[in-house]
């Protein structure tokens, strides 16, 4: 959000605001990207908080599908925008060079959020035309990732390139021979040819000066060496700074016409560039929200109502915490021991909302409302000033003053130790004020406190509600936990005991506590037993709960895989049936086939002899058809056949069909006549020895043989149970003797 709210920078840095912020920017890939994260402030409209939230949870969304989802990093460009709306100015080659990335991120950007458009429209909302793909070509053929401008950026600079690299070859030949040429006693130890004050020179001898002649552009630190331009390389010297004064001439021209190119186009850039960096800024808010599993509250819609909350700087470990408020409370007053995570509690609470006011989803759980806070206002810490003779006192009084003119309703208080630091007495008759004062003004008001006297003020007003955090009484650790309408014990004497105090002292302490003070003590001390034992009995039923709603599930799961069987198998037994009907006409065919043609040959006979042969081809076809007939009525009495014979006979009795025109052959289901138990648990034959009666069945085997081997007996007793409780078994009994005996059983089908 760029629209603050009405909290103090102060306020935002004691709530650890900007480490909040500090989180979510390392998710995004560009350094533009995480700046623009680390400047957002709350807002306070509630329609753009909504807006904002609803984006992120719309593209995180998306991302728990398909991660693939990245944006583009940027450069800054921001100097080079401005120039371009000065005339007549040109950018260096770095800038232009930056632009071209900016351009090409912002192509890629484009397109991504186009292809976003329907499964997140508000993402792909951010979605602007880029500039012409021109553009981008032109800056990449005209310069490399550094800036440098390249020689095809127009024939005329690669003309005063190549001018400009023959000038200096035919220089450096030059001097490298009157180099090689002079005396060992003139030429300088490891002497080479180098460039001096931007003119190309050799390396001499002092002493040698006046003989080589030239011009001296440097010397050593000894001044035993002089670096000299001979007379005879000065005019190559000046062409060679004339070509290089050319070429610098020709990329300037080319730098004012990308220039110019680009300056018609500015808004387009600044929009496209500005797309590029509030969709990072967008990926890194649903990043976040992804790692830390959040959910998008409801904004101002009623009281605030934190579900399963956890403090944003402390991970996923962090234990959550619920906080549901009624329309009538108002101030939540926590106590508790120290270390028990009362400061902690409220600075959470603050920053989820300060986190969701600035269009952050913060770790908090569905169902969630937040109020939008107009003002945000804390005093928490020591906040003590030598410089300011202020005590730690007075300045929490300073505070309290500061909060007591500006804040009222749709103000967030956050209180830490209100009352302390002053008599216990004085301090919390002040704090109760304070308290109260908040309420009436319905700003919403969350502090802690250690004050016996504050812990009674809920009872009394109406709008405050006490709370506390669970602290194991045993372990005198502090679990986290929010417990509200509770108050908390403060545990400090227990503390103390288990340190090691000295009894005695121990015992004067205990018997200075007010009787007040004690019989609320032990009160609240059954308050949490009680509340410990029901969480639980809770706990127990929910694990109890969990566990039946398994079991029905699993009961469910094996009641639809048990219909879907019985319906498998009775279609298989329509499509057998129809299959057998279908056969059965194609043997009737082929007998009065077979039948015709023998009436066919007796009417056309002319003598007695074809006549007597066309008798006998009649009588012949009738007693195959009969022999046929009475085999299958014979097979299906006895109803024992064996598997090749079975798939035998459908061979061949396949071979006459004719199937309808346009419907393929069915496949037939091929099963096993028998199936193997021996080596397995009961628990692992049942499914087994299930399958094969069901796949017997559906491949019309009349009978199925299961080897359970004689041992111990447990499974032929199940083999047995089952059979006995199929009612598509007609009937069972053990194999002869020489086919297992005993360790076989033989299961016959109903036909």
């Amino acid at each position: 959000m760029s629209v603050g709210g009405g909290v103090a920078p102060a306020v935002l840095e004691t709530l650890e605001f900007p480490a909040a912020l500090e989180r979510v920017a390392a998710h995004a890939v560009g350094p533009l990207g995480a700046a623009r994260v680390r400047q957002r402030v709350p807002a306070v409209d509630p329609e753009t908080i909504r807006a904002a939230l609803a984006q992120v949870a719309e593209l995180a969304a998306l991302l728990l599908r398909a991660d693939a989802i990245q944006a583009e990093a940027v450069p800054d460009i921001t100097s080079a925008l401005d120039l371009l709306g000065v005339p007549g100015s040109a950018l260096e080659g770095p800038a232009l060079s930056s632009v071209g990335q900016a351009l090409a991120a912002a192509r890629v950007t484009a397109a991504d959020l186009a292809r976003l458009a329907a499964d997140a429209p508000r993402t792909a909302a951010l979605r602007v035309d880029p500039p012409p793909r021109e553009l981008e070509r032109r800056l990449g053929e005209s310069l490399d990732p550094t800036g440098q401008v390249l020689d095809g950026a127009s024939r005329d600079l690669a003309r005063a390139r190549r001018a400009v690299r023959e000038a200096r070859e035919r220089l450096f030949r030059k001097l490298e021979a009157m180099l090689a040429g002079l005396d060992p006693a003139d030429r300088a130890p490891d002497a080479a040819v180098t460039i001096r004050g931007g003119r190309y020179v050799i390396p001499i001898r002092t002493t040698a000066r006046a003989r080589v002649g030239g011009i001296v552009h440097d010397e050593s630190a000894t001044r035993a060496t002089v670096f000299v331009e001979p007379p005879e390389v000065i005019e190559l010297g000046n062409e060679l700074r004339a070509a290089e004064t050319q070429e610098q001439r020709e990329i300037l021209r080319v730098l004012r016409e990308l220039t110019e190119a680009l300056r018609p186009h500015a808004d387009a850039i600044a929009a496209a560039w500005e797309m590029c960096i509030a969709f990072d800024d967008l990926c890194a808010r649903a990043r976040y929200a992804v790692e830390v599993n959040g959910f998008a509250p409801a904004i101002a819609t009623g009281p605030l109502e934190i579900h399963a909350g956890r403090h944003p700087l402390l991970g996923n470990d962090a234990v959550p915490f619920d906080l549901v408020l009624a329309p009538d409370e108002f101030t939540v007053l926590v106590s508790g021991p120290n270390t028990g995570g009362k400061t902690v509690l409220i600075k959470a609470v603050g920053l989820l909302c300060l986190m969701a006011q600035s269009g952050i989803i913060p770790p908090i759980g569905p169902q969630s409302t937040l109020p939008v806070f107009t003002g945000v206002f804390a005093d928490i810490g020591d906040r003590q000033s030598i410089a300011a003779s202020l005590s730690t006192f007075s300045a929490h009084l300073a505070q309290l003053r500061d909060i007591l003119e500006h804040a009222g309703a749709g103000s967030l208080v956050l209180l830490d130790e209100i009352g302390s630091g002053t008599d216990p007495a004085e301090g919390g008759a002040l704090a109760a004020a304070v308290l109260k004062t908040l309420t009436r003004r319905r700003a919403l008001t969350l502090a802690t406190t250690h004050l016996g006297a504050l812990k009674q003020l809920a009872a009394e007003t109406v709008g405050i509600v006490n709370a506390s955090l669970q602290f194991d009484a045993e372990t005198l650790t502090p679990t986290y936990r929010l417990l509200k309408g509770v108050p908390g014990r403060s545990y400090g004497l227990a503390i103390a005991r288990r340190l090691g105090l000295a009894p005695d002292v121990l015992d004067l302490a205990e018997r200075a506590v007010p009787d007040a003070e004690r019989a609320l003590d032990a009160l609240l001390a059954t308050v949490e037993a009680r509340a410990r034992e029901l969480e639980a009995r809770e706990r127990d039923l929910a694990t109890r709960m969990e566990r039946l709603d398994e079991d029905v599930q699993r009961v469910d799961t094996r009641a639809e895989d048990i219909a879907q069987r019985e319906r498998e198998v009775a279609a298989r037994a329509r499509s057998l049936e129809g299959a057998a009907r279908e056969q059965t006409r194609a043997y009737l065919l082929e007998a009065r086939r077979k039948v015709e043609e023998a009436l066919g040959r007796a009417r056309a006979a002319v003598d007695e002899a074809t006549a007597k042969e066309a008798r006998r081809l009649l009588e012949k076809a009738i007693e195959a058809t009969d022999r046929e007939t009475a085999d299958e009525r014979s097979k299906a009495r006895d109803g024992w056949m064996s598997l090749d014979e079975l798939r035998r006979q459908r061979g061949e009795r396949a071979a006459p069909r004719r199937p309808p025109a346009g419907a393929g052959p069915a496949a037939p289901t091929v099963a096993a006549s028998e199936v193997s138990l021996i080596g397995l648990r009961v628990a692992d034959a049942e499914p087994l020895l299930t399958k094969a009666l069901d796949d017997a069945m559906l491949a019309d085997l009349p009978y199925l043989r299961v080897i359970h081997g004689k041992g111990t007996g447990a499974l032929r007793q199940l083999v047995h149970e089952i059979l006995a409780g199929d009612r598509r078994v007609k009937r069972f009994g053990f194999a002869p003797a020489n086919q297992g005996g005993h360790g076989v059983t033989v299961a016959e089908f109903t036909r």
